[in-house]
C-alpha cells in the first residue's frame, strides 16, 4: 500500500507541475485534465516496467515520450508550438519521475 500510495503521490506532483503552466496560459479544461490524467498514471507505467536494466536513468523519460507520443501526434494537426512543449515536459518529467522513483526504491 505504502508504494502505491507513493507512486501516486509522485504522479499528482507530476501532474501539478504541468497543469500549473496550462492553467496560467488558460488552456481548455479537457486538456488540462487529460495532461494531468497522464502524469497521474505514467507513474505507475514507469515503475511497472524493467527496461534498460542499469541504465535506470533512461527509463522515464523514454517511456513516457513512448506513452505521449499519440497525443503529440493528434495536437500537431492544430497547433504546431505545443507539441515541441509537450514533448519536453514529457522526457524532463518522466526522467525526474524515473529518478525519484529510483531513489525511493520503488521501481
Amino acid at each position: 500500500m505504502k508504494i502505491f500510495l507513493l507512486t501516486l503521490l509522485i504522479g499528482i506532483v507530476a501532474g501539478v507541475v504541468d497543469v500549473l503552466p496550462m492553467i496560467k496560459m488558460k488552456v481548455d479544461k479537457y486538456s488540462t485534465l487529460s495532461a494531468f490524467v497522464y502524469y497521474l498514471i505514467v507513474p505507475f507505467v514507469i515503475f511497472g516496467i524493467n527496461w534498460f536494466g542499469d541504465l535506470w536513468w533512461l527509463r522515464g523519460g523514454i517511456v513516457s515520450i513512448l506513452m505521449a507520443t499519440p497525443v503529440i501526434i493528434l495536437v500537431a494537426k492544430e497547433d504546431k508550438k505545443s507539441p515541441i512543449a509537450m514533448t519536453v515536459m514529457s522526457i524532463v518529467l518522466g526522467s525526474i519521475i524515473g529518478v525519484v522513483g529510483h531513489y525511493l526504491n520503488l521501481m
